[in-house]
């Protein structure tokens, strides 16, 4: 009877037979991998550039790829609440139809118009990627969640690395224009549509469709906590407490040391990193524009930077070290490393190399995300994480978004791409030059207090020979007046 009591309290994803959830995730994780392959996704800029569209590279730097930048802020916030509020699979279908609408537009739009469309559905579907990523928390026990995560998440980098593969090998051996490869991934993101219809639609969510069970665990006794304790209550009351409560506890937690480094690093290495990704591809045509198409390796490059991405995220699980002392130093020597592959990116005129530097800009970013997902997530609750990263996520598109308009928007500076990249040269500089000074500031601080410490056990010690003797007399002298 106990038995049975136990198992009436828990929740749906541990009393459903193993096979099914199993089936759910695999096929989940099978759609994550299908719906990266889009062959054509490494060669979009040279195909604007090229005899297809033949749009200027003005057009391309300065009018068309800042709109990506634009619709990924405004349609973050309404799509991080409209993913848990509608419970995932109405955002992935949104993102599939988003998919579609990208590739329509390349294959048949001709105007700067209709190119920016393109960049406002690349936004939508750059916003609607927390709905995969988060898909996951409700097919599964918590005790299932970290390794289920990274079985999605190696799903998505197993496709994107087949997806740059393919479409590599299609151009350089196979001679398929640009235009045909963008019919094959208009194929598959069409294909991807259907698989999404197929994806069974969770009854739970983090935040506004919680589990009422009492069996549902720590999280809903957190978020009943939260709503002032009485998990009963009025459903929108619980959803406008919980939210600002839960926006004040974020607020609170900044004052944590480690996690706002790393929310820190988050937002401003993450905004420049994205802006880089952005347009590097116009950096590469400037240094080899490529007459013909089969000399362009963008495939190939995305390949192998995922493929070290992959490896250096893997490779920062097993780095153990005293986080709270090194972190400023860590972020620094990667930051400045990074500004000098920026640089090389900028001045060389191989292209070869300007590819290496690439890479390892992209590897050396991976190898800290993993770091600091911990260092941000390692005290706080799922609910508490996600808030957390969806605040900074925003904050750096906040960034992002200033930026381009000031550099990169004709309506600013307007920056051609070789003076964009110093300009995010002398960025990563800045934030190197502050990340160090910050390592020897924590660096003096640990030490004024070491000093101390040593200074008061250098003095104890002579006192030592002389207390002991003392201590272990007075039980005798005690005794003999005893």
């Amino acid at each position: 009877m106990p038995k049975k009591d136990d198992d009436t309290k828990k929740p749906a994803s541990e009393t459903a037979p193993d096979q099914r959830w199993k089936l759910q995730v695999f096929y989940l994780c099978f759609y994550g991998f299908m719906t990266q392959i889009r062959p054509g996704e490494s060669f979009i800029t040279p195909y604007l550039l090229g005899a297809d569209k033949n749009f200027t590279q003005a057009e391309v730097t300065n009018v068309i790829t800042p709109v990506l930048t634009y619709s990924y802020m405004a349609m973050l916030v309404p799509i991080f609440l409209l993913t848990d509020y509608l419970r995932y699979k109405p955002v992935l279908v949104l993102q599939s139809l988003s998919h579609i609408s990208i590739w329509l537009l390349l294959v048949l739009g001709t105007s700067v118009l209709a190119m920016q469309l393109m960049e406002f559905f690349y936004g939508v579907t750059m916003a609607a990627r927390i709905a995969y990523s988060s898909y996951i928390f409700s097919l599964v026990a918590p005790s299932r969640y970290q390794r289920m995560a990274s079985y999605s998440r190696s799903a998505v980098l197993l496709g994107v690395f087949t997806s740059s593969v393919l479409g590599q090998l299609c151009v350089t051996l196979g001679g398929v224009s640009f235009l045909t490869l963008n019919y094959v991934s208009l194929g598959f993101v069409t294909f991807g549509l259907v698989l999404t219809l197929f994806l069974e639609r969770p009854r739970r969510s983090l935040f506004f469709n919680r589990p009422q069970e009492a069996g549902d665990g720590a999280a809903s006794a957190e978020l009943a906590k939260m709503a002032g304790g009485d998990s009963g209550g009025d459903a929108r009351g619980w959803r406008e407490a919980v939210l600002c409560r839960m926006l004040r506890e974020v607020g609170a937690l900044a004052r944590q040391p480690q996690l706002r480094l790393w929310s820190l690093w988050w937002v401003f290495n993450s905004a420049g990193y994205y802006l880089m990704l952005y347009y590097v591809q116009i950096l590469w045509n400037e240094i080899y524009p490529a007459t013909d198409n089969s000399r362009v390796y963008n495939g190939g490059v995305d390949a192998a930077s995922t493929l070290l991405g992959a490896v250096a995220s893997f490779a920062a699980g097993y780095v153990k070290i005293r986080w709270t002392l090194w972190s400023e130093l860590v972020i620094g020597v990667v930051t400045a490393f990074q500004a000098g592959l920026l640089l090389l990116m900028n001045t060389t005129t191989n292209i070869w190399l300007c590819y290496a530097a690439y890479v390892l800009f992209r590897g050396s970013y991976q190898f800290l995300v993993p770091i600091a997902i911990f260092q941000i997530a390692t005290s706080l609750s799922k609910e508490l994480c996600a808030l957390v990263f969806g605040v900074n996520t925003f904050f750096a598109t906040v960034l992002k978004t200033i930026i381009t308009i000031i550099v990169a928007d004709k309506r600013g500076l307007g920056l051609s791409v070789h003076p964009q990249f110093y300009v995010y040269f002398g960025y990563f500089t800045l934030l190197a030059v502050v990340y160090l000074l910050a390592a020897v500031s924590v660096g003096i601080r640990h030490s004024r207090r070491k000093q101390p410490a040593e200074l008061a056990l250098a003095q104890e010690r002579p006192q030592l020979p002389t207390e002991v003797p003392a201590q272990e007399k007075s039980p005798e002298a005690g005794a003999m007046r005893a």
